[in-house]
């Protein structure tokens, strides 16, 4: 019997918090929490000595409507219990909708610090990858390199020993011997700068090439040749015209005259290197088929060279496109390879320095194992291939962060502003009021051609 009194004596869950002698109820006891009269709570039954009963105002209350309202006290206003399960539920799914969206901010977050990360490393690689570009043959011009095929060998291989060094760095991933076609194609027009630089000059053959290498790799990207997948835009008409800009600034580059002089015959005036670091030799070497040529087949020669220089550079990225995109794929002979463009560049490299080596035997067997071989151009071709070998690690690089849709005008246009400012301060290759203006309407055609077809992306 005393068991079962205690018992009673138990607050219910909508039992009303204990009376004080004073008959006020005490404040934070039972789990009540004031609150003021609430518009539409209905008093109960009035209790003795003018008391006003209310009842519990959450959901199962009789201030709401509910049946369990009888005998709940609060001196000031209806309460709301802490016990009502209904109003349990609700707390627990505010709770759990507060943590959602506390989760989808900090994923939201998150995902803007790694998209501006990853344009901020892109960016950058763009930025290291037009300077290089716009300087690494500058030590061609010091120097006497013949036909070039001597110096093409050496530079492709400090190429390749770039990327061996690059592949350690990257813990040796797949070699994929499709990666070295882009290699043969890329090695293919790199035969040709140095006959283009001694005909037409640094700046202006830097910059007809750089304008088909940006139309061929755009193309091949936008319109999915050879086997890639296209790249959507969401503006085409300003990326249409990006690349027809491009095309006119290769245009009105044909019509800038420019001045070179025979390394053979004479020194720069200001080198590069200090004629005491190396042994340059005094003795008067054979003239090579570019010196014998006249100033019109000079610059015809010069001019098709480097627009065939020019696609082929911008195809040259194909390969390992093509191994990015069917890696995506599970039924294709290349699924699950890397979609990081950097694994690749040990195989590219690979095929640059394959192809080089076969053209100089070949040279070799032409020549009958009398080679142009000029000692004094070995250390100015091996710092060239270094130069020309980040750059490329860094537009690999850009491919990734920022795609090939963005990364082609910008690495591509931009080491011609370089080249040229060799040309114009350094080498006086242009020069002459007419010039400087042609230049300076191709700068500013093939910049907003640049920035449309980049933007086209956006």
């Amino acid at each position: 019997m005393a068991a079962r009194q205690r018992q009673s004596k138990l607050p219910t869950p909508h039992s009303p918090p204990p009376r004080s002698r004073t008959g006020k109820s005490p404040v934070g006891r039972s789990g009540w929490r004031r609150a003021g009269p609430r518009r539409g709570a209905v008093p109960a039954r009035a209790g003795g000595r003018g008391e006003r009963r209310w009842g519990c105002a959450g959901p199962g209350g009789r201030g709401a409507g509910g049946p369990r309202s009888r005998g709940r006290t609060e001196g000031t206003g209806p309460g709301i219990c802490r016990f009502c399960p209904d109003l349990q539920q609700n707390d627990s799914t505010k709770r759990n909708t507060f943590r959602a969206k506390m989760n989808i901010g900090k994923a939201y977050s998150a995902a803007n610090i790694s998209n501006g990360t990853d344009l901020a490393i892109g960016f950058a690689s763009s930025t290291v990858a037009v300077l290089l570009f716009g300087t690494n043959f500058v030590p061609v011009k010091k120097f006497d390199t013949g036909d070039g095929m001597f110096f093409q060998w050496i530079l492709c291989a400090s190429i390749w020993i770039v990327s061996l060094v690059v592949n350690l760095i990257q813990n040796c991933p797949r070699f994929w011997p499709l990666a070295m076609v882009g290699g043969f194609v890329w090695a293919t027009g790199n035969v040709t700068v140095v006959p283009i630089v001694k005909t037409i000059g640094l700046a202006l053959g830097l910059l007809i090439w750089a304008s088909f290498n940006l139309l061929t790799g755009w193309a091949s990207s936008r319109f999915g040749w050879f086997g890639i997948d296209p790249e959507e835009v969401s503006r085409p008409i300003l990326n249409y015209i990006g690349a027809g800009l491009s095309l006119i600034s290769a245009v009105i580059f044909l019509f800038i005259k420019t001045e070179v002089q025979s390394s053979s015959t004479s020194l720069e005036s200001t080198p590069l290197l200090r004629e005491s670091s190396i042994n340059v030799s005094e003795e008067t070497t054979e003239d090579s088929w570019v010196n014998k040529l006249s100033p019109a087949k000079r610059r015809l020669i010069g001019c098709s060279l480097a627009v065939v220089a020019g696609i082929l550079y911008g195809s040259s990225f194909v390969p390992v496109l093509y191994i990015k995109d069917h890696g995506r794929r599970n039924e294709t002979l290349y699924a699950g390879a890397s979609q990081f463009d950097l694994d690749y560049v040990f195989a590219h490299f690979s095929g640059i320095f394959l192809t080089s080596t076969i053209y100089f035997l070949i040279y070799c067997a032409v020549r009958k194992n009398k080679p142009y071989v000029y000692p004094q151009a070995i250390l100015p071709g091996f710092v060239s291939g270094v130069l020309w070998a980040i750059a490329n690690c860094c537009w690999f690089l850009a491919n990734h962060y920022l795609s090939a849709v963005v990364s082609f005008p910008i690495i591509t246009a931009g080491p011609g502003l370089v080249a040229a400012m060799w040309g114009v301060l350094v080498f006086k290759e242009i020069k002459g009021l007419k010039n400087y203006m042609l230049l300076s309407v191709s700068f500013c055609i093939i910049l907003a051609g640049s920035l449309s077809t980049a933007f086209s992306k956006v």
